[in-house]
């Protein structure tokens, strides 16, 4: 075991990799493809833990001035020689991942950015004192690491032109272009999607981004990486020599992820072999351009494991190490008959659905349909084939990820099985525990920071999904009866049994029970129940339910 080469579990940085003497699957081919697909700003969209990070750092590492030429010894790249001789270390680089860019406000996401910027700018301290700036260059590099009381100090007018201003200020200094690596660049519209601040996000990032990529002199080019595709019109506005590589596009197919090749490598490298047909069934199955991919995360931690015990079995390394809260979110707010194409998914079978590739995040919650998209473009679902007019035979790609979709149906089903058996027998703490939890898991705060009159809408929709996905019984909403119109009126398959559902939506958890009182004598004072009563159903449930942002009170009352 002593002249194992060291799994790099977790490690992203390119340069530790090679120094320290972890095993590197060799990406470097994606340097002289860059100069081959020629584009000033390339785009690489890939799921989460396809080794994106490390190959930014790769690059990194590869063109910055001062670059160590050892640590691509033996590598692919080290064969191109007039390439290497060419751009190795001939370039200044700025190199930001984005993926801690989080607040749960704008503010303190917009400072997380700054930070950031500031502790980049602060790699190349010799420009406060370059004798080949001007005073005011140096003034504005000093501007861009200010502190005050600690604290990086730009305006948001400075920090939307400090990548700007840093690429002219290093490509003044060294007498050289500057290239720009941003890496996870789609990670701060996510979080201020979920926290309520997408459009003061997208408005900083879309300045931040055109200013250093749109009109700058002074980059050579520029390389970035995210998830999702988010539209060009709403970030990249104006960028002609722009390029995105999707995970559908032959070039750079192999780039990201391991092949079949470098799984079996790996696994002879540390006398595993028997063990490739068990990392095929459930880390494999992913097709980007031509190629067959696996999931490294998941590939270099089973392997990780297999040294330690021979015998352990695979996990789910990926699903468990993913930000997966808006997909879940997705498929819990399904419909049935989405429901119904995910369990023939989980069965084996494919879909046909037509894919979004630019959506932006405002744009996912406007209908169930972007399910798909937002599955394929994240890594849940891959597809068959190729595209036929932008419809895609999708399927799940493997045991991993099968699994995990089978214990988020299963665990969706009983909940709501749950909820509705609770109202055909009156258990109103059953439907108020089990609606409170699938609110919990399902619905983001700023779901329900809509107009007052909206908000009783929303949690209407939530509970006439649930209540629909319950076959044999009929469901009607806001149907006329007696005086006005209830909320939801359900007919059982029992001829005598009938339900009365009122909804009320109120402001502080204080004034639930209250609002559960007033629903039930809405539902007595305007004789909801007259069409059951019509229809022969006199075994008659009124339920008022109140709902505060993610929790809710449910009272019964059989008339």
């Amino acid at each position: 075991m002593a002249e194992w080469k060291k799994l790099p579990v977790g490690l992203e940085n390119f340069q530790e990799i090679e120094k320290s003497g972890f095993y590197y699957v060799d990406k470097t081919k994606l340097i002289e493809q860059l100069f081959e697909n020629w584009s000033k700003v390339n785009l690489f969209t890939r799921p989460r833990r396809f080794g994106k990070t490390l190959n930014m750092s790769m690059l990194k590492s590869f063109f910055e001035i001062g670059a160590d030429r050892t640590l691509f010894d033996g590598l692919y790249i080290s064969r191109n020689q007039k390439l290497c001789e060419e751009y190795m270390g001939k370039y200044p680089v700025i190199f930001l991942s984005l993926k801690g860019i989080d607040g749960l406000s704008f503010e303190a996401a917009k400072y997380r950015l700054t930070e950031l910027i500031g502790v980049e700018a602060e790699r190349f301290a010799f420009l406060a004192d370059s004798e080949k700036l001007t005073e005011n260059e140096r003034s504005k590099y000093r501007a861009i690491i200010h502190l005050v009381n600690g604290k990086y100090s730009m305006d948001e007018d400075m920090l939307v032109s400090s990548l700007q201003t840093l690429s002219q200020l290093l490509c003044r200094h060294y007498g050289q272009k500057a290239i720009i690596l941003i890496d996870e660049y789609d990670v701060p519209l996510d979080k201020a999607f979920q926290h309520g601040y997408y459009k003061e996000m997208v408005s900083l990032i879309r300045g931040l981004f055109g200013q250093a990529l749109k009109t700058n002199d002074d980059l050579q080019f520029a390389v970035l990486t995210g998830c999702l595709r988010v539209s060009k019109e709403s970030i990249f506005t104006g960028l002609n020599n722009f390029k995105v590589y999707a995970a559908d596009d032959v070039r750079y197919d192999e780039e990201f992820g391991f092949t079949n090749e470098e799984v079996k490598k790996l696994l002879a490298n540390y006398n595993l072999q028997e063990h490739f047909e068990k990392v095929k069934e459930w880390y494999d199955g992913y097709h980007f351009g031509d190629a067959d991919i696996y999931c490294p995360w998941d590939v270099i931690n089973y392997v990780d494991d297999l040294l330690s015990d021979p015998n352990v079995q695979p996990k789910s390394y990926w699903i468990n190490s993913s930000g997966n809260d808006l997909v879940k979110r997705f498929i819990e707010q399904a419909d049935i008959t989405t429901k119904d194409e995910i369990e023939q998914l989980i069965a084996g079978n494919a879909v046909e659905k037509r894919i979004r590739s630019d959506l932006t995040y405002d744009e996912i919650d406007n209908s169930i349909d972007n399910i798909w998209s937002v599955l394929f473009t994240t890594g849940y679902l891959t597809r068959l084939g190729k595209a036929d007019n932008g419809v895609y035979k999708l399927i799940i790609p493997n045991q991993e990820i099968r699994e995990w979709f089978n214990q988020i149906v299963a665990n969706n089903r009983a909940s709501i099985d749950k909820i509705n058996q609770g109202f055909l027998e009156g258990k109103a703490e059953t439907i108020q525990r089990e609606l409170t939890m699938f609110l919990g898991e399902t619905i983001r705060v700023f779901d329900t920071k809509a107009r007052n009159e909206e908000k009783e809408i929303f949690y209407h929709d939530i509970l006439l999904g649930i209540l629909k996905n319950y076959l044999g019984w009929v469901v009607k909403s806001n149907r006329e009866s007696g005086d006005g119109f209830a909320d939801i009126l359900l007919k059982p398959k029992n001829p005598d049994a009938g339900i009365i559902v009122e909804l009320k939506d109120v402001r502080s958890l204080h004034d639930l029970d209250q609002a559960c009182e007033r629903a039930l004598e809405q539902i007595k004072d305007r004789r909801y129940d007259t069409e059951l009563r019509e229809d022969g159903r006199n075994d008659i449930l009124a339920y008022g339910i109140a709902f505060c942002r993610k929790r809710c009170k449910v009272v019964v009352e059989k008339l």
